[in-house]
């Protein structure tokens, strides 16, 4: 399946859902790929699918992916105009009792899943990339990152690509304390002003000729 590279997004699609490559694929509902318009300036990539993702098919649509369109309105982001993806396209989940609990993808998963991200990105041709969370920062440089030192800091890819890393919307989900958990979401949405601010001082002429 590796050889076969899908040339367009609704063939990734329909590769991704037949995609064997880690054995996630095996008791997810689905595999969920990136949804959002090609070519897009800017791209956010997460960890992995969740409960209502995997079902839905969709990426972005449970709790984390409301607190994720309500930080990108706050900064000055439309969410229709951006490209959201997850660096691993299947839920991996713990099962208890009726509930399906997240498990973090392990580094051969994210490995595996990168192949079809690198795709991705050569189809959406993204000016920036926003990796939401140490998976998905993993997945796009190849390394393990701590998000407290590069976190809001643009970094430069190796394809020549530009990358801002901050925390995963689902983080501020569980903190408790409303006073804390404000605190972290204004420091979330000022990551994302950011990058607001990084498109509007990147050319054009940068992405047409990715």
């Amino acid at each position: 399946m590796a050889d076969v590279v899908p040339r367009s997004l609704e063939g990734l699609r329909k590769a991704e859902q037949a995609c064997t490559r880690c054995p996630l694929y095996r008791n997810a509902t689905q595999a969920v790929p990136g949804e959002g318009p090609s070519p897009a300036r800017l791209m956010m990539v997460g960890e992995q699918p969740g409960n209502d993702e995997d079902l839905k098919g969709h990426p972005f649509v449970g709790p984390a992916g409301r607190m994720l369109d309500r930080a990108m309105a706050d900064a000055g982001l439309d969410r229709k105009t951006v490209f959201v993806t997850n660096a691993v396209k299947h839920f991996k989940f713990e099962p208890r009792g009726k509930r399906r609990l997240h498990k973090r993808p392990n580094a051969f998963e994210i490995e595996r899943c990168r192949w079809w991200n690198e795709i991705e990105r050569k189809l959406v041709k993204p000016d920036l990339i926003v990796a939401l969370g140490a998976t998905a920062a993993r997945s796009l440089t190849g390394r393990n990152v701590t998000i407290t030192k590069v976190r809001g800091e643009p970094i430069a890819l190796e394809d020549g690509g530009r990358l801002v890393v901050t925390v995963h919307p689902s983080s501020l989900l569980r903190i408790e304390d409303e006073k804390d958990k404000a605190l972290r979401y204004g420091e979330f949405v000022a990551d994302l002003k950011v990058c607001a601010k990084l498109l509007k001082a990147l050319p054009l002429a940068q992405r047409l000729a990715v």
